[in-house]
């Protein structure tokens, strides 16, 4: 990758856009150029890791993982500091990156166990079937965890959302992330494959770019790791990286995937197919809060210095690592701290593509190109979170605008407000001390929690079997 990026800012310096070179001049944001000056529609790739902490990264700050690709990334393109999951639990969060809707306008509200009767509407417009009208050839490898009755002609499944090829899961890899046997590629079991799931999900999406993308379309390609969610299964070369420490298994799960994260980029950059690619890093949520498996201790992950984990509406559930690179329009080792949030993902793709953002029903999202040039996004939305199951009770839902962040109750009867520009750590609840401010966001948010409540679905009763 470094002898990639030297290249191309060699390139750059030949045309004579120089290495920190940003959006070109007279480039509008759905419609960028190319240094040929023709139009040029990005190659893209979503990269979404399962249950990853805002501090699991070294380019975050982690003391002890090492995850040199990802830093590499983070050196070739662009850090978020203010990077934010669509929902702090995983089901929620993939539904609002793939329709950039708040997931309760979805009517998924929690994780889908399997079998049960929620999924992703038909009805709902994905990014995917909206670039694949625009041309784009599509790809989901990975967690898909859209629907509970995968691989069923009962519900809705990746191609029905516009991927025209998919390898998936339901939720996790089983029985484990080693050696799973509940893959299915296009609708047909493959059985049971020799390997760790991050390296399989690389290994399926280098091959469907080597042998079955047609190199005269562009491509998006969505790879969604379930690596590091427990059960945690990690190869012992990785484990060996981390002798010493009680947390070597999940340290080592964490750099398995930054390692198959790696070896795509390292593909992409000998097919040269990096020059004109939009890529996105990020997480589903914030890092697992429970040893839920019996026996495998493997809950390590770190939320930085946010407040809560996984299931919480305080930071650590829901701001997460956010990298992006696209060469030659965002400054190589830029920092942003604007708030992102995973329902950008569709607004920001559709304009990159140039396709259409649907005007049919309520987008949530804002397309985040203005970040590339170091300005502020325009919203027409608050960012906002709604999850009855947190752990961060009484506080179920929460919003932000600006530096500002309110939490409530589920009656919004409840409230704390904080600065996360000074106070990131939500310690300096100032409900009381900023009075106007809390009452003004509270009209805010009670119209909107009302407007998101009524138009998300309600399923039949189902009770999950053991």
């Amino acid at each position: 990758m470094e002898n990639s990026l030297q290249n191309r800012r060699n390139f750059m310096k030949v045309i004579g856009l120089g290495a920190a070179a940003m959006v070109l001049p007279g480039c509008s944001d759905s419609s960028f150029l190319s240094a040929a000056g023709k139009k040029k529609r990005p190659n893209m790739v979503i990269a979404l890791c399962d249950d990853l902490g805002y501090g699991d990264l070294s380019c975050y700050g982690h003391p002890f993982i090492q995850t040199s690709n990802l830093d590499k990334l983070a050196a070739e393109g662009m850090k978020l500091t203010d990077c934010y999951a669509a929902a702090p639990v995983c089901s929620p969060s993939r539904a609002g990156m793939l329709t950039g809707r708040n997931p309760n306008r979805c009517g998924v509200y929690d994780w889908i166990p399997h079998n049960s009767p929620v999924h992703l509407k038909k009805q709902e417009i994905s990014v995917a079937k909206i670039l694949k009208k625009a041309g784009y050839a599509t790809c989901h490898v990975g967690k898909w965890h859209s629907n509970g009755k995968f691989n069923s002609p009962e519900q809705p499944q990746p191609n029905d959302h516009g991927f025209d090829y998919w390898f998936s899961t339901q939720n996790n890899a089983r029985p484990t992330h080693h050696n799973p046997k509940n893959f299915v590629r296009n609708g047909i079991p493959v059985g049971r494959l020799e390997g760790y799931s991050s390296e399989l999900i690389a290994d399926e999406a280098i091959n469907w770019l080597r042998n079955h993308w047609d190199r005269n379309t562009p491509f998006c390609l969505f790879v969604w790791f379930h690596a590091p969610h427990e059960p945690i299964a990690t190869d012992a070369k990785f484990m060996k990286m981390y002798e010493g420490h009680k947390e070597a298994i999940y340290y080592g799960n964490v750099s398995q995937m930054d390692h198959a994260f790696g070896r795509l980029m390292k593909a992409m950059d000998d097919m040269a197919l990096r020059d004109d690619a939009f890529v996105m890093f990020t997480s589903d949520n914030g890092p697992e809060t429970l040893n839920r498996y019996r026996g495998s201790h493997c809950s390590y992950g770190s939320p930085g210095p946010l407040r809560g984990m996984k299931l919480h509406m305080y930071e650590g559930g829901i701001r997460v690592p956010g990298i992006i690179c696209y060469p030659g329009q965002i400054k190589p080792g830029s920092v942003s701290s604007e708030p992102i949030n995973g329902t950008d993902i569709l607004p920001t793709l559709c304009d990159l593509a140039g396709a259409k953002i649907p005007t049919d029903r309520a987008i949530d999202g804002a397309g985040i190109l203005p970040v590339f040039r170091g300005e502020k996004i325009k919203r027409t939305v608050p960012l906002y979170w709604r999850y009855d199951s947190a752990l961060s009770k009484p506080f179920t839902v929460a919003m932000r605008q600006g530096d500002w962040k309110i939490l409530a109750d589920d009656n919004m009867t409840v409230f704390e407000l904080y600065n996360l520009r000074k106070d990131k750590k939500e310690k300096n609840n100032l409900a009381s001390s900023e009075a106007g401010r809390l009452e003004a966001m509270k009209k805010t948010l009670i119209k909107l929690h009302r407007e998101i409540d009524l138009e998300g679905p309600r399923w039949p009763k189902w009770k999950r079997k053991k």
